[in-house]
């Protein structure tokens, strides 16, 4: 498995940590969590515009 190295606020990566904490996980395990829901979400999003374009070419061309 690769390592990667992220900058962020020490804000930011508190809140990350209280949760991982409170859900006895990983910083690694959340973050990679969090990345897994958010690709769902960018795939469902590209999904349904695809609907949606297809939906306008076939009213333009219907």
């Amino acid at each position: 498995m690769a390592k990667v190295l992220v900058t962020m606020p020490d804000e930011f990566l508190s809140k990350v940590d209280s949760i991982a904490i409170n859900e006895q996980r990983t910083r690694s395990e959340l973050i990679r969590e969090a990345l897994r829901t958010y690709f769902r979400r960018v795939s469902v999003q590209q999904s349904q515009k695809a609907v949606d374009d297809a939906r306008i070419l076939d009213d333009l061309i219907g």
